[in-house]
């Protein structure tokens, strides 16, 4: 399927990292009606095993996402992910712009539920660590684009550190911020070290929601 060959961003016999379009969840849910799972046959390229999945975004999130091509390196990757021997760099567009032009969030995340509202991540002294780190790279129309490079890799961290530690939701954020048009959250880039091999690396462009709202030249 030719959609999918656009979206391989690089590609070895261990490894593809594909550009996730925004809107489609990685795995299924109870309200999921499609995810990532129903599309992997397409990329196979070759194999008879389907990739697997290493990593999660969320659903409205676009952007790079590891895929390992056998069960060995899927093991693997896992391992670096748990060993932090993983660069992740995550652009986004704020409602407005910090006073700050870069910092360090580091506030513990832990989950709550109720029934009006369903899930989220909130601040939890009792949660599990997480730490962001955030820069400003460029500002436009009262609206900050922000780089983030987490150490960490928790559900909704960029989401909440940006809502809840820089004190400004992501534009779109229909849980943290707003709701109002798409959410402007992109993985840009993820290197994963391999020990002796060559790491496997990729940069994804940025999405067309990005050049709809008139930020497809900020980087």
């Amino acid at each position: 399927m030719r959609f999918w060959d656009d979206r391989v961003l690089t590609i070895d016999g261990e490894a593809i990292i594909i550009d996730k379009p925004a809107g489609l969840a990685v795995h299924p849910g109870a309200r999921t009606r499609e995810s990532l799972e129903d599309y992997l046959h397409h990329l196979r390229f070759g194999f008879q095993r389907l990739p697997l999945p290493v990593h999660r975004l969320d659903r409205d999130t676009s952007g790079c996402l590891l895929l390992a091509r056998n069960p060995k390196a899927h093991k693997a990757f896992q391992r670096a992910f748990e060993e932090k021997r993983v660069g992740k760099t995550y652009v986004a567009v704020l409602d407005s712009v910090p006073d700050a032009e870069s910092g360090t969030v580091e506030m513990a995340l832990g989950k709550v539920s109720t029934a009006a509202e369903g899930w989220r991540m909130v601040e939890d002294i009792r949660g599990k660590a997480a730490v962001t780190h955030w820069r400003v790279a460029a500002v436009r129309d009262g609206r900050a684009v922000v780089v983030f490079t987490p150490e960490t890799g928790r559900t909704h961290q960029i989401r909440v550190h940006a809502a809840s530690g820089i004190g400004i939701p992501i534009q779109g954020d229909p849980v943290y911020g707003l709701g109002k048009g798409p959410m402007l959250l992109h993985a840009l880039s993820l290197r994963v070290e391999r020990g002796a091999k060559p790491p496997i690396e990729a940069t994804a462009p940025l999405p067309p929601t990005f050049v709809s709202a008139g930020f497809g030249d900020v980087l």
